[in-house]
């Protein structure tokens, strides 16, 4: 049981120095930059025709959502950008939402389903919500990048 016990501090201490090296590696100060911000993108290609009908169900829902999440300090920041697919298979609207850093997007769940069903109703409500958007628009994805500061 001994040798277990000696065996287990020894894994812990070299996963601590692991993530020590590694921390260190990610952000170290001969880098040129700093870590800055986080930020969600959605990319959507919005029907033609739906513009209008897709703008105002997004004014009536994420705009009041992350107006709300702004003043709860869940996210700092988020924009809307529209404009011309470059292709037929490209997107011509994003959404971007910024987060302060990685950690402050965990464990707000119960924030977000607040704020959600405060705004948007309760769960059905939120449903044909998104069935609704589904006629009016096609998600291309969604991505998370890093916001790096130029020293």
């Amino acid at each position: 049981m001994k040798q277990v016990n000696h065996f287990s501090k020894a894994v812990l201490l070299a996963a601590i120095f692991f993530l020590t090296v590694n921390t260190s590696k990610a952000q170290s100060s001969s880098d040129p930059y700093t870590n800055g911000s986080v930020w969600t993108m959605q990319m959507i290609n919005v029907k033609p025709g739906m513009m209008k009908e897709y703008t105002t169900s997004l004014k009536n829902t994420v705009k009041l959502v992350n107006d709300e999440a702004v003043k709860q300090g869940l996210i700092l920041s988020y924009k809307i950008l529209s404009g011309a697919s470059a292709n037929p298979d490209d997107f011509n609207f994003v959404i971007l939402t910024e987060y302060k850093n990685m950690a402050a997007m965990e464990g707000k769940e119960d924030q977000w389903d607040a704020i959600r069903a405060k705004i948007m109703g309760n769960d059905d409500a939120q449903k044909q919500i998104m069935q609704t958007r589904t006629a009016q628009r096609d998600i291309y994805g969604s991505k998370m990048m890093r916001e790096i500061i130029l020293k």
